[in-house]
């Protein structure tokens, strides 16, 4: 019996291992053309060429900052020096001939241009960059003497006062602040974005885990949804096991995944709207998701005997959806909240749109591993 017993726990042990190198192997093995190494450098190469993407044709729009921290992330982690002068180098501009394109610090959307900075701060060590995104963090907080009577009570709540309750903003307010606190290690930063992110849980997320656009716009946008599947794993992934708000997010996390994973189409896309069978595919939202799960399933939040091969199946679907030209294509543009479902499902779809392209880069980071 004692024979019996270490041999039961000896196979139970090997079988588990073999499990474990199997969704590993799901993560890390894809065939020649779809490998994160290729699609990234496709991807990040292509933002080098590509031009400025602008509000009105004034200030430089939060998806390019997103898919320019993603084509950072990238080089960092494949040590592409090359990307990485050349990423520095589209940035320098902003210092001298292109400040004008500088986006003003009195809105959610323009104060993430923060992140940017600070993440170049991190790389190259240039106070210049140090100060600038700090100014975006602090003033995402700091509340303007022309501010409305609405921005004043949430602040008065401690709340940023570019709060909206639009389901975007929690990424553009976690993710500057986030990159705030890597830069100083002041928790005033990380409180803030915890603190923010738990309101927008309690507001937004249904008890099917998914989010409205916003309180009054009640759709399953798959981007929208997107801004908080992301951001979520980003900030646990910086809280403490012991801070008091890393539990809370943890259940909104996991609701979240729970559920989109019952919505994953079976070629691996979600919808532009994700409850809606009848809604084309959309990728900028598939690609957000599918970062979540990997995320996920290499932190050990996420199950990977489940997860790992549903991300797998998102990868592969997504990759054949850039074009020729290095186009991310069926992305949604830019949608402000609408109480219409019609509304959503005739939004226009723009190859190439910077929405897109950072999810595919995100993706393409997290997949290369440590």
């Amino acid at each position: 019996m004692k024979y019996f017993k270490k041999s039961f726990l000896l196979l139970l042990t090997i079988s588990s291992f073999q499990t474990l190198f199997a969704q590993e192997k799901l993560l890390t093995d894809f065939p020649k053309g779809d490998t994160p190494q290729e699609v990234g450098k496709r991807l990040a190469y292509h933002f080098i060429d590509g031009r400025h993407d602008l509000y009105a044709g004034r200030f430089i729009h939060y998806a390019e900052v997103c898919t320019w921290n993603g084509a950072l992330d990238y080089a960092v982690k494949t040590n592409d020096q090359k990307l990485i002068k050349l990423l520095q180098e589209k940035f320098e501009p902003f210092f001298t001939t292109e400040k004008v394109l500088l986006p003003p610090m009195n809105h959610v959307d323009y104060n993430m241009f923060g992140s940017l900075a600070l993440k170049l701060y991190q790389i190259t060590k240039e106070e210049r960059y140090k100060t600038l995104g700090l100014a975006y963090a602090d003033t995402q907080w700091d509340v303007p003497t022309n501010a409305k009577a609405e921005e004043n009570a949430w602040a008065d709540k401690g709340y940023s006062w570019q709060t909206r309750l639009w389901i975007d903003d929690m990424y553009m307010i976690t993710v500057v602040q986030s990159e705030a606190y890597k830069v100083t290690g002041d928790r005033k930063y990380l409180d803030r974005a915890a603190k923010e992110m738990v309101l927008y849980l309690n507001e937004l997320q249904r008890p099917n885990g998914l989010f409205y656009h916003a309180p009054d716009v009640p759709y399953y946008w798959a981007r929208g949804a997107g801004w908080m599947a992301v951001g979520m794993p980003n900030l646990l992934r910086l809280l403490p096991a012991d801070h008091p708000d890393r539990s809370r997010i943890m259940e909104g996390y996991l609701a979240m995944m729970k559920s989109l994973k019952s919505y994953q189409g079976e070629q691996g896309m979600w919808n532009q709207l994700i409850d809606e069978p009848d809604f084309w595919p959309e990728t900028s939202g598939t690609g957000m998701f599918a970062y979540a799960f990997i995320v996920g399933v290499k932190e050990g939040w996420l199950d990977a005997t489940s997860y790992a091969p549903a991300a797998r199946k998102a990868w592969l679907t997504m990759v054949p959806y850039i074009d020729q030209r290095n186009n991310v294509t069926e992305v949604c543009v830019g949608t402000g909240k609408k109480n219409d479902k019609q509304y959503y499902y005739d939004r226009p779809r723009n190859a190439g749109d910077l929405h897109g392209q950072a999810p595919y880069l995100w993706c393409a980071t997290e997949l290369l591993g440590e």
